[in-house]
């Protein structure tokens, strides 16, 4: 099936690596130019320079700290000099930082916010009116299943990502009335550097394939960690025109992991 999403243009954030490069990189297949932000310049050009040789699409990487006004507003200024216009905005900055509740400090529940809450509150605020002039747009914040289910130790991940799902509702609504679609995703227990990152804290008496395959058969109904490319596959969907009717709503992308709806 070939998606009806060709001549559009994506920004996602947080997009040089894992589930926010496999997207950039489906959505190039499919006939958008891309443009990644990340914070490392050498990594999101190099990512760039990947996606736009595999799939010979214009895609553009640009060093942005989306936790700084300052440095969202220029990146978003240099995507629009370059491409005229921003479709769809994928929000996926920020990695699941969670710990006892008396242990996380003010600095950090600010740096929280600002990373994964006030980035989308920021970028969606540049790019929805010049989808609603065109009638025309699709925005995805990628949360957490914990948005839906905290618990202890979750936070401040799980509070800030509750908080994300209430601003894809308040966005969604806002959006309606100009074919403005907005969704989240709830994110499981999916192949990246995250989970290479638990590895990394583990005793390593296995190998890294071990870990993730004995993970998966533990914690995910499904058997097995999900695949980036799964979501990706699913965001091309939900950004194309072949599905029009879907917005307002938090999707679980977590293999039946969660209790929640």
């Amino acid at each position: 099936m070939q998606l009806r999403i060709d001549n559009r243009v994506a920004l996602i954030t947080g997009g040089s690596k894992g589930l926010g490069y496999a997207m950039a990189r489906k959505f190039a297949f499919c006939g958008v130019k891309t443009v990644l932000l990340a914070r490392t310049e050498a990594e999101v050009k190099k990512a760039a320079e990947v996606i736009s040789s595999e799939t010979g699409e214009d895609t553009l990487g640009i060093a942005c700290d989306v936790s700084n006004a300052d440095s969202i507003q220029k990146a978003y200024v240099e995507s629009v000099d370059r491409f005229g216009k921003i479709d769809i905005l994928i929000n996926n900055a920020g990695f699941a930082k969670a710990g006892p509740f008396e242990s996380i400090t003010d600095e950090e529940w600010q740096y929280d916010l600002d990373l994964k809450l006030m980035a989308a509150v920021r970028m969606s605020r540049l790019v929805m009116p010049g989808m609603k002039e065109r009638r025309w747009g699709r925005i995805i914040n990628m949360l957490n299943t914990l948005a839906k289910t905290p618990s202890s130790g979750s936070a401040p991940t799980s509070v800030t990502r509750a908080a994300g799902m209430a601003l894809t509702k308040v966005l969604a609504g806002e959006g309606a009335a100009y074919n403005v679609l907005v969704n989240g995703f709830n994110i499981g227990l999916i192949k990246s550097d995250q989970i290479k990152r638990a590895y990394e804290v583990s005793d390593k008496s296995i190998s890294f394939e071990d870990f993730v395959a004995r993970q998966g058969k533990r914690a995910v109904p499904l058997g097995r960690y999900g695949e980036a490319e799964e979501c990706a596959n699913l965001a091309a969907l939900l950004c194309s025109d072949d599905c029009g009717f879907v917005s307002g709503t938090a999707i679980n992308v977590d293999g039946n992991m969660s209790p929640a709806l």
